[in-house]
């Protein structure tokens, strides 16, 4: 499952627990700076992918795969992802050892790759970043601390999982990567 997410140095706000009545406090920063975090989690196992991008675009999109691609060079790469224009556009190439199947238009909820930014936004809320490359930092600090558990509890929703087996048999479960 692959999906991109925007970062910014505006702080994210999430609901805190306080005494009733009462709104939590925190500070607020309101620069616009951004920045793209692309991945790809396999949810039968966990596997993640992340690259950190200025824009998403065609350009950038193309870096994603082809940094993904040489990556994991020895296996099919098979990617489900939602139909943004810089995954749909005729100017993308894809290598051989991948291959794209689209969600269908307007599906967000069907990604589970929304679930894992929905985490790691909880994760960073109510933080402050002096500029980008503290922000990326950052994200790359709670990336890591994220295992395969983790990526399989968020993202392995059971028609995903029951889709993989059902596919079967695979030619050759050594050099195929559903993701």
């Amino acid at each position: 499952m692959q999906d991109e997410s925007r970062w910014g140095l505006r702080t994210a706000q999430r609901r805190r627990i306080t005494i009733r009545g009462v709104k939590p406090v925190g500070t607020m920063q309101h620069e616009y700076a951004k920045t793209w975090l692309y991945g790809a989690i396999a949810p039968a196992s966990g596997d993640a992918f992340f690259l950190l991008l200025p824009h998403l675009d065609t350009t950038n999109m193309q870096v994603f795969v082809d940094t993904f691609a040489t990556t994991y060079a020895t296996t099919y790469n098979v990617v489900v992802l939602d139909n943004s224009a810089a995954h749909t556009t005729k100017d993308l190439r894809l290598p051989d050892n991948m291959a794209f199947v689209f969600l269908p238009p307007y599906s967000p909820e069907l990604n589970p790759a929304e679930r894992v930014w929905l985490d790691l936004r909880g994760r960073m809320a109510w933080q402050q970043f002096a500029d980008l490359e503290c922000l990326e930092d950052e994200l790359c600090v709670h990336l890591d601390q994220y295992d395969a558990a983790t990526f399989q509890s968020l993202t392995s929703y059971p028609y995903l999982i029951e889709a993989i087996h059902t596919v079967g048999p695979w030619p050759d479960t050594a050099t195929l990567r559903s993701i």
